[in-house]
């Protein structure tokens, strides 16, 4: 029996880098999550224990300082310019992968104007940006997470096999619910995507198939979200889309003499259903080296 040393990567996790832009009166703020990895020669180092090929994750760390100094930009623009460098520092480094996460921060008003240089956290979503080049190639995933979303009627669920253990009921409208985690390759066919343009594009292009798809099931409606985004920007290859269903089920109130005619609901956070799947061009060539690492996804 022969023993070898498989698939290997390492990098820095989860860099936490505040950038302050100062260049005029009105201040910005880019709050980020940084985390690297390298792939390449270091197989001397697992078997060995030579560090000869090994950059630090140390050293991966303040590169990322090092790179915020000059501006952070778009998360796909700042990632793009970390994978590169790390891709083409040392001839036994054949690839890097660079992960970013971009927390968004909202100017606070004042007498009715945003402030300067005051802000407040945005909420729980979070954009997302995976950077990856490999033998020369360059791959890029946009995305965000933690998109809340709901709507009080549009939303059907009913047709769906039953045997001795099924006691869901068939509804004809309900409350529908969910977070969503999206994730877009773009086609790196050199069309230039404008990454903050196209981001803002996306998520509203997904904010709105959601509220306007009339939905018989949670599947039908990422599909037609992922749809939607396909047909409105060339520039995406294609889109994976993690929605969990954030159940509300109408509660019982006849216990203490009251109907309820769809006012009250009990929000269950879990056990949830978990609706996955990937959205494609049928002529856009697969990539699944943009994806590797990226976990949540089918």
């Amino acid at each position: 029996m022969a023993i070898r040393l498989g698939p290997n990567q390492y990098g820095k996790a989860e860099v936490r880098v505040v950038a302050v832009d100062r260049s005029s009166p009105r201040h910005t703020l880019a709050d980020l999550n940084v985390s690297t990895t390298l792939r390449g020669d270091f197989g001397a180092a697992h078997i060995e224990g030579d560090n000869a090929h090994v950059l630090t994750t140390d050293t991966q760390k303040n590169t990322v300082f090092a790179f915020a100094r000059d501006g952070v930009g778009e998360p796909e623009e700042f990632g793009l310019r970390l994978a590169r460098h790390f891709a083409g520092s040392h001839p036994w480094i054949t690839g890097a992968r660079v992960a970013v996460e971009s927390y968004g921060w909202e100017r606070i008003a004042v007498g009715g104007q945003p402030h300067d240089h005051s802000f407040r956290r945005s909420g729980g979503e979070v954009r997302t940006a995976v950077v990856t080049v490999d033998g020369g190639r360059e791959h890029v995933l946009a995305g965000l997470a933690g998109l809340v979303v709901l709507k009080t009627t549009g939303s059907e669920f009913w047709g769906f096999p039953r045997d001795r253990y099924t006691t869901l009921a068939e509804t004809r409208d309900r409350i529908l619910a969910t977070a969503v985690t999206a994730r877009w390759r773009y086609t790196g066919t050199g069309i230039d995507p404008g990454f903050g343009e196209c981001f803002a594009g996306v998520r509203g292009t997904l904010l709105e198939t959601f509220a306007d798809t009339r939905s018989l099931a949670l599947q039908q409606t990422l599909y037609a979200m992922g749809r939607a985004v396909l047909e409105r920007f060339a520039e995406v290859a294609e889109v994976r889309l993690s929605l969990p269903n954030r159940h509300h089920f109408l509660q019982d109130l006849s216990a203490y003499g009251l109907d309820n005619p769809g006012v009250v609901y009990h929000a269950d956070d879990r056990p949830y259903g978990l609706i996955e799947a990937t959205v494609v061009r049928d002529d856009a060539p697969p990539a699944e080296i943009a994806w590797l690492g990226t976990p949540g996804f089918c």
